[in-house]
């Protein structure tokens, strides 16, 4: 949650936006800003897979499939109405975008109910089948035009597709659907280890195999180009940016590679922190970690003001509010603007230091009161 926050922070502040991945123009510094973020959304989807596991162990498989669908439903109206505007800050609604809570709340809905019908290997299978085989359709020309042209852009390709409403609003569709469902359904099967009884050595022994498991299938596909990503790496000018070339594997959609490369280092670190003592540094995540919906759309809005405060300290107007040609439905994020890198990383250090006071008083208000709607925050 904490690294997360300085991946938004970069997109909204650093001058210019350049592309951490353009080799012509990316620095050492930038790529790795850029690429220790990746970890984020897979870990927090696989986690999200776990705890659905969890509250199945206090429900029926009704009760937890009705919940996983109606809170599937919130948070993509979530997406669609509140982080939507954050990120925009356009009341008039021009411009919808879908990122990883989009992503989050349609895999819930779709495990939900898969979990109402199906044996819980059943779905485990269902999962291997998407993490592993959606790059078998690299090469296959899918349809691009009409309904099914849509639906195959939402669930397997999306990439920022431009998906229009009407002659003045559009989509913006980041994350396709169906690789981090795959990615949910695995946390869900996963869970299982962390059910009351489970022998905590083979806990821990099966993240670990898994973990390197995935790391050396992701060095052994990669390294030939041969499986798992449709973008190859190649050798750059020298043997950094050839490792950035390496590393530089796809997100939008996610494909194997890139799931390979995150979540690998995820399970074995998931292994090894189990038995971490308590200590300052710990007690401070675990008040992130507590709210993590809260504290992901209130950090949104905390970066906006901020870059609102900006705005008009740089000396822009009000007739510049949408004056972006790149991004014009975009408010108050003019061309050009920004500060430097270092300058991110200081701006990313206060945002998450001020989100711990309001974050430390939610999680305590969720563990003192019962109310049924606080289960969906």
């Amino acid at each position: 949650m904490v690294i997360m926050a300085l991946d938004h922070t970069r997109d909204f502040f650093h001058k210019g936006v350049p592309d951490p991945t353009n080799f012509a123009t990316t620095t050492g510094f930038l790529f790795f800003t850029r690429w220790i973020t990746h970890f984020c959304a897979p870990v927090f989807v696989f986690l999200s897979g776990v705890s659905v596991y969890l509250a199945g162990t206090r429900r029926t498989k009704k009760e937890l499939s009705a919940f996983l669908i109606k809170r599937g439903l919130w948070l993509v109206a979530v997406e669609l109405v509140i982080r939507t505007f954050s990120v925009t800050l356009n009341p008039a609604f021009h411009v919808i975008v879908l990122q990883v809570i989009w992503a989050i709340g349609v895999s819930m809905i779709i495990l939900g109910l898969l979990i109402r019908t199906l044996s819980i290997n059943i779905i485990g299978f269902i999962g291997i089948l998407l993490f592993f085989g959606l790059n078998l359709l690299d090469g296959v020309a899918l349809p691009k035009e009409g309904v099914w042209g849509v639906l195959q852009k939402i669930f397997l390709t999306a990439h920022a597709d431009i998906l229009p409403i009407n002659a003045e609003r559009y989509i913006i569709d980041r994350y396709a659907v169906l690789p981090w469902t795959g990615v949910m359904l695995l946390g869900y099967v996963f869970g299982t280890l962390y059910q009351k009884g489970y022998d905590p050595r083979r806990r821990k022994m099966i993240l670990q195999v898994t973990g390197f498991s995935l790391i050396g299938l992701f060095l052994i596909l990669r390294g030939g180009n041969v499986y798992g990503d449709a973008a190859p790496w190649s050798t750059q000018k020298n043997a950094i940016y050839t490792l950035f070339s390496f590393l530089n594997t796809t997100k939008y959609p996610a494909s194997l590679l890139y799931l390979c490369m995150t979540l690998g280092p995820a399970l074995i670190v998931l292994a090894l922190v189990e038995r971490v003592q308590k200590n300052k540094l710990t007690a401070v995540c675990i008040v992130y970690g507590n709210v993590p919906f809260f504290y992901y759309i209130l950090h949104f809005y905390l970066i906006r003001l901020l870059g609102v405060a900006l705005f008009f300290a740089s000396g822009y107007g009000t007739d510049q509010i949408a004056a972006n040609p790149v991004y014009p439905n975009y408010l108050f994020f003019p061309a050009g603007s920004g500060v430097n890198l270092a300058m991110v990383y200081l701006l990313w250090i206060l945002i998450v230091a001020v989100l711990y006071l309001p974050c430390k008083w939610f999680g305590n208000y969720k563990r003192t009161h019962q109310q049924w709607w606080l289960s969906y925050l």
